[in-house]
């Protein structure tokens, strides 16, 4: 495709074997071939308009067909706090939706007050992600939730003391029957909590509109950073429609970012899922959609602002020493991917307007 052969074509100054050239283009290659396996089971009917190869992004569809009585039972569950032992949290509690759909804080305290190992990734947009969670251990969100439920660290619940909680509640009981058409059962709760996160998409950035023909609906300046965004390389993990979220990547391909930070086991990433080398450091690549308003950065939280994250990532996973300006340039562009939810655009915590 055009742009595969584009970024085949990508030279750094000083780069003479052409090593990083040809690093890039594999990383293009097999970010392709996950992307086209891993596509989530959603109607991408509104994105249809956008030429395979086109561009590596392609716009968040507008509406995702779903059942609107499992989606407000759904919501209903979000947001409720007897789904934890002794009422101490709901999933609202460390996904904001009023926000960028996580907690602002680089660790969260768990149900036992101890931090947790990774920062809290957004809930938005995540049904759009091939793998859940930053070492990718869970493929659905059925079974991420239950996870999260059963988790001594997190919700601490057992499937016994939610469903009493949840059979106590009249109002409860008359929602599951009439949707499930039964007594209120773990699967089904799952699905309610599942379909109502699939609900979750922001669609209509600044650069979904500028995807879709509307070329006004961003600056030259935030045009000029997409194009380095897709010069230097960026989008060989960061691409497809949530920007990310398709496929593993080592942290750290060009310098140690652990060189600076005590390395804690959270750190190893996927090997302490699966114990194989290949797999030390090895993370889900995140989806950059409404980044702007999901600081701190990176699975610790170690980077507290957009520009530091962006001067890392160039600096670890490219191999690049961004100028000061560049990085601006990246940042604003990347700050035209905050969508809209609820029909209002979310708030951008790093104080720019989207």
């Amino acid at each position: 495709m055009k742009r595969l052969r584009e970024c085949w074509s990508v030279r750094r100054p000083g780069d003479t074997s052409g090593r990083r050239r040809i690093l890039l283009a594999l990383c293009i290659l097999v970010t392709t071939s996950v992307a086209l396996r891993s596509q989530p089971a959603i109607d991408f009917r509104d994105a249809s308009s956008i030429p395979l190869g086109e561009e590596p992004i392609a716009p968040v569809p507008r509406e995702v067909p779903l059942a609107a009585d499992k989606v407000r039972l759904g919501e209903k569950l979000f947001h409720d706090v007897r789904l934890s032992r002794g009422d101490k949290l709901s999933c609202a509690s460390c996904h904001v939706l009023a926000e960028g759909g996580d907690d602002n804080q680089d660790r969260t305290p768990g149900s036992d007050g101890a931090l947790l190992n990774f920062n809290a990734s957004t809930v938005f947009n995540t049904a759009l992600a091939f793998r859940l969670n930053w070492r990718g251990n869970f493929r659905t969100l059925e079974q991420q939730n239950e996870a999260v439920l059963l988790d001594p660290h997190l919700m601490n619940t057992t499937w016994e003391e939610l469903l009493a909680k949840l059979r106590a509640d009249a109002t409860y009981r008359d929602a599951f029957a009439a949707v499930y058409g039964s007594d209120i059962a773990p699967a089904d709760v799952l699905d309610a909590l599942a379909t109502f996160q699939r609900s979750l998409i922001t669609p209509d950035a600044p650069f979904d509109r500028y995807l879709r023909g509307e070329h006004d609906a961003i600056t030259p300046e935030e045009e000029r950073g997409y194009e380095l965004f897709k010069e230097f390389g960026c989008a060989a993990c960061h691409q497809g429609v949530n920007v990310g979220g398709n496929l593993f990547q080592r942290f750290g391909i060009f310098h140690d970012p652990f060189s600076r930070w005590p390395i804690r086991t959270a750190d190893l990433g996927r090997f302490t899922i699966t114990g194989e080398a290949k797999d030390r450091f090895v993370f889900r690549v995140p989806s950059l959609r409404n980044v702007a308003v999901t600081a701190p950065y990176f699975h610790n939280g170690r980077a507290e602002t957009l520009e530091q994250a962006i001067e890392e990532m160039a600096r670890s996973q490219l191999g690049r020493v961004l100028t000061g300006h560049e990085i601006e340039l990246i940042a604003g562009f990347l700050r035209t991917l905050t969508g809209e939810y609820g029909g209002r655009p979310l708030s951008d915590r790093a104080g720019s307007t989207p």
